[in-house]
């Protein structure tokens, strides 16, 4: 078994849609990036490519990469499954918290979780998804942008 971890953080701007988790969240602002810049599907890419020893998702998905440009991260996410079932490994779980002030997001959360395990083809018991606040201290505390962590365990198919 492997344990891999991941972060990223994208600032908050106006005229773009928030994207987290695959999930649209009615918010006036939204997340800057080169993809559509759902932070949580990114740090949860960079977990399970660090947990597999595939380096990071700007190795795999560079934002120099004009093909990527606007694209959903569930995409993304997609691929990186696929590169972990090429190698025979698969995800036995995800552990993942967002980082932000608001909008508040316990009622994506259940959607969030769905559209990772969906796209990764596991159940979705495997996938957990938390949301916090920094009682607006920080970057995060003044709406200036969302981070998101994430953590997860792989093992080779078949083996346990």
């Amino acid at each position: 078994m492997r344990v891999g971890i991941g972060y990223d953080v994208h600032r908050m701007v106006e005229g773009r849609d928030l994207v987290l988790g695959g999930v649209n969240i009615p918010s006036e602002k939204g997340l800057l990036g080169h993809s559509d810049a759902d932070v949580l599907v990114h740090a949860i890419i960079d977990a399970i490519l660090g947990a597999a020893g595939e380096g990071d998702i700007g190795a795999h998905f560079p934002d120099s990469d004009h093909k990527y440009r606007g694209i959903s991260s569930l995409i993304l996410l997609a691929k990186t499954g696929e590169l972990l079932k090429s190698k025979g490994l698969e995800v036995l779980n995800i552990d993942a918290v967002i980082i932000a002030q608001e909008p508040k997001l316990a009622p994506y959360k259940e959607d969030m979780a769905a559209n990772m395990a969906k796209t990764l083809g596991i159940r979705v018991g495997q996938v957990n998804i938390k949301a916090t606040t920094t009682e607006g201290l920080g970057f995060t505390g003044a709406g200036e942008g969302i981070a998101a962590y994430a953590v997860t365990m792989i093992k080779v198919a078949g083996s346990l």
